[in-house]
């Protein structure tokens, strides 16, 4: 068991940390995609709830 924790504080000395300022721009970058997937999403949503109402 010794060995194993000896093993891993090994390989997450490895281990390449992002930086502040790469954990900004990565959230950033998830959060405006989250965004920019659920307006499309919500465009199509509405835009088939239209259509639908025209046709029945």
């Amino acid at each position: 068991m010794i060995k194993f924790f000896k093993s891993v504080g090994q390989e997450m000395k490895l281990v390449h940390w992002p930086s502040a300022k790469e954990n900004r721009r990565d959230t950033a970058n998830v959060i405006v995609t989250s965004l920019l997937y659920a307006i499309f999403l919500g465009a199509l949503d509405w835009a088939f709830a239209k259509l639908i109402q025209l046709v029945l």
